[in-house]
């Protein structure tokens, strides 16, 4: 016996052993750990209270078979799923049913967050083809002669596919940016330039909305990065600062040096872009940075959003090792701070 407990303290999976009088005879920390410190010498029906489970080893217990089944336990508002593998063994010394528990946790979260994300694209394209696909058939029908019809129709299908047009271009460059998370970018870029680009960009569309648009740069303040990227970075924030801060707003856009920023451990740059909007609830901007994760779900699509703006700034941020800090106060607005490693030559 003591070298089958030399054997299950050797696995990587939370293991027991049953032995043929149906008690635990022997089991791993990972096991104790999961379902407690005092199993060994129960009987596992007081243990493994799951009645899949229970079944498995009562049965292999009877013919031998190998089995295989589920197993789930909820600990501080966690659940966790697990595989569990039940086979029986046998030795000179001693004999019984092997039973292992297989973490699926992570698994499961990860093909829950594909079905999720393929079940939000699905929506979002679905919804500007079916207006097309319902124009296109006036337009084959009853329209097909009135020349009024025709151009306010042609018009919204063409606003209808530019959408489809920005939601695949943005779920094409999060999907590259994803693949290029864990290559650091080791070009120097000069940030005041990057900003001081996409705030010269952005200005018309400032003041077609009225807002006031400031850049209090620094000179030759450089971080190793991706200057394409970064642009699309300060482009988004900005622009989102500019469409979502209403009447009368003032979009400040300020660099600054830090000589060693406590997260990053190192000397780092500051951007930060501060709108006087109306600001963000705070129970939303935990989840600002998810996939098709919208405060106002009309206002969005309306302004011509994606739901993946921020997602996408915040894989180009991880990708250049930085950080990305929300805060907002609603009716003072908000404030979005990138924090970036400083290029030291």
């Amino acid at each position: 016996m003591q070298g089958l407990a030399s054997v299950l303290a050797g696995m990587p999976l939370a293991a027991l052993l049953i032995g043929p009088d149906a008690r635990i005879a022997s089991a791993n920390d990972a096991a104790c750990d999961m379902m407690g410190q005092g199993i060994v010498g129960r009987h596992f029906l007081t243990a493994l209270r799951q009645p899949d489970v229970l079944e498995a080893i009562e049965a292999t217990l009877r013919d031998h078979a190998r089995r295989k089944t589920g197993y789930q336990i909820s600990e501080a508002g966690r659940d966790s799923s697990f595989e569990v593998h039940v086979a029986y063994v046998e030795t000179d010394s001693t004999r019984g049913v092997l039973v292992s528990f297989e973490d699926m946790t992570e698994r499961e979260q990860a093909a829950q967050m594909r079905r999720d994300f393929v079940a939000n694209v699905s929506h979002e394209l679905r919804t500007p083809l079916t207006a097309l696909m319902g124009f296109i058939e006036t337009l084959q029908g009853p329209a097909r002669r009135d020349e009024k019809a025709i151009d306010r129709f042609l018009g919204i299908m063409q606003t209808e596919a530019a959408r489809m047009e920005r939601l695949v271009r943005d779920l094409l460059s999060l999907s590259r940016v994803e693949g290029e998370e864990r290559v650091r970018p080791r070009e120097a870029v000069d940030l005041s330039e990057v900003i001081g680009s996409v705030v010269y960009m952005l200005r018309p569309l400032a003041r077609e909305s009225g807002t006031e648009l400031i850049f209090e740069g620094g000179e030759g303040m450089q971080a190793p990065g991706n200057a394409d990227q970064l642009q699309q970075v300060f482009t988004n924030l900005i622009e989102n600062a500019i469409k979502y801060g209403g009447a009368e707003n003032r979009i400040t856009i300020t660099l600054d040096r830090h000589p060693k920023d406590a997260t990053l451990r190192m000397p780092a740059v500051v951007a930060r872009v501060r709108d006087t909007g109306p600001g963000i609830d705070p129970l939303h901007i935990p989840r600002l940075t998810e996939r098709f994760y919208r405060v106002d779900t009309h206002r969005s699509r309306e302004m011509g959003g994606t739901g993946l703006g921020l997602a996408i700034v915040k894989h180009i941020v991880n990708r250049h090792r930085g950080r990305l800090r929300i805060s907002s106060t609603p009716g003072e607005g908000s404030e979005f701070t990138v924090i970036l490693p400083r290029w030291i030559a």
